[in-house]
C-alpha cells in the first residue's frame, strides 16, 4: 500500500473510532452530570398526566423515576407530545424517551429500543349506537387520531380509503374533538380510552376494533448501546423482583405480564 492511501485508510480509521467512541457518551454523561433526562407524556393517563398539584404522574413517570433511582441521578422530566417525543432524543434534549412508545421498523431506522416495560393496545372506539364490527364500517366515517401515533399509523394501514381520518396535534386534542362531536370516532390507547369513557359517560362509548397490540418500550438515541444495556438490565431485574407488575397493577389495574424483548 501506498504511503499516502495509508495514510488516509489510518485516518478513516481513527474518524471511526473516534465517531464509535462519541456514540457511547450518553450514560457517561448521565452518571457525570448526575441528572437523567426522560421525555415523558402528560396527556396519556394512566401512563402520564398532570396530577391536582400540576405535577406530571403515570406509569411512565414512575418508571423514569426507577431507572433514575437505580442509577444513582436526579431525574429531569421533559413533557413531549407524540408527534416531538423522538426528535426530543434525537437531539439530545432527552437521555430516554418513555412515552408510551411502540416499536416498529420505521422508529428503528431512527432511534434504539429497551425491551419492553409495559403493556399497550391501540383501538379504536366509539358510540354504541354506531356500528362498526369490521375496518370496512368505517368507510364514510370520520374518526379522530393523535397526529404521528402508534394509532395514527396502524389506522392507515386498515383503514377504507373513504375514511375521513382527522389528525390532531396531542390526545388531549383528540379527545376533544370526539367529546365534541366534530368525529364519530376516535383511535386511542386502550387506557386513555378508558380515561376518555370514564370521565364522559354521556357518550356511551365502547371499544370497536382492535388496532394492535404495542407494548411500550423506551427509546433510547442510536448507538448509545452502553446505556440501552443498562437500562435493559434494570428493566430486566424489575420483571424478575415483581417491581413491574407493581407498577402495572397500581396504574393499569392489573399485572404486566409477559413483555417481549
Amino acid at each position: 500500500m501506498k504511503p499516502t492511501k495509508r495514510l488516509f485508510s489510518i485516518a478513516i480509521a481513527a474518524l471511526l473510532a473516534s465517531a464509535a467512541v462519541q456514540a457511547q457518551t450518553a450514560l457517561d454523561d448521565v452518571l457525570k452530570s448526575k441528572t437523567l433526562k426522560v421525555a415523558i407524556p402528560t396527556d396519556s393517563a394512566p401512563y402520564g398526566y398532570v396530577g391536582t398539584d400540576l405535577k406530571p404522574i403515570g406509569l411512565d413517570i414512575d418508571m423514569a423515576n426507577y431507572i433514575g433511582k437505580k442509577l444513582g441521578v436526579a431525574v429531569e422530566l421533559v413533557p413531549v407530545t407524540s408527534a416531538n417525543r423522538i426528535p426530543a432524543l434525537q437531539t439530545r434534549k432527552a437521555d430516554l424517551v418513555i412515552s408510551t412508545l411502540g416499536k416498529n421498523a420505521e422508529r428503528e431506522k431512527v432511534i434504539d429500543f429497551t425491551i419492553a416495560y409495559s403493556p399497550f393496545f391501540q383501538a379504536v372506539f366509539g358510540p354504541k349506537a354506531l356500528n362498526a364490527k369490521s375496518f370496512a364500517d368505517l368507510a364514510g366515517k370520520s374518526v379522530g387520531v393523535t397526529r404521528g401515533a402508534m394509532e395514527d399509523q396502524e389506522l392507515g394501514k386498515v383503514a377504507p380509503p373513504s375514511t375521513d381520518t382527522k389528525r390532531f396535534e396531542d390526545n388531549n386534542a383528540t379527545i376533544a374533538a370526539f367529546v365534541s362531536g366534530q368525529v364519530q370516532f376516535v383511535a386511542l390507547g386502550a387506557s386513555v380510552a378508558g380515561n376518555m369513557m370514564a370521565k364522559n359517560p354521556q357518550l356511551d362509548s365502547e371499544y370497536k376494533l382492535l388496532l394492535k397490540d404495542s407494548p411500550n418500550f423506551i427509546g433510547v438515541a442510536k448507538g448509545e448501546d452502553k446505556l440501552r444495556t443498562r437500562v435493559n438490565e434494570i428493566i430486566a431485574e424489575a420483571k424478575k423482583n415483581g417491581d413491574i407488575d407493581t407498577m402495572a397493577k397500581k396504574w393499569l389495574g392489573r399485572p404486566a405480564g409477559d413483555l417481549p424483548l
